[in-house]
């Protein structure tokens, strides 16, 4: 996914590390960047509100229960595997 225009950080960098973002856990720099790209690129700010809305229903219907490390790093693969499955499969510009 693109806006077809240059970024400083790439699309593809910041939807990779979306969930990261969402999670906190990237430091000060990164986030300034995903930050600034989001301000730019509308493509990549409506992905991350879906994706910003599927982590809050999550958090609302499992927010109770300390999801395993194994089973997060399981999820975290596949999301990213289906993330590439979408870039390689849409035409590019």
């Amino acid at each position: 996914m693109s806006c077809g225009r240059p970024h400083e950080t790439p699309c593809t960098e910041v939807l990779d590390r979306v969930y990261n973002y969402l999670d906190g856990e990237l430091e000060a720099p990164d986030i300034a960047k995903i930050r600034q790209h989001l301000d730019e690129c509308g493509p990549c700010f409506e992905e991350f509100g879906l994706d910003e809305l599927v982590k809050k229903l999550v958090r609302k219907t499992c927010g109770h229960e300390r999801v395993p490390d194994e089973l997060r790093v399981k999820v975290r693969i596949r999301i990213q595997q289906v993330q590439a499955e979408l870039r390689v499969s849409q035409p590019t510009e």
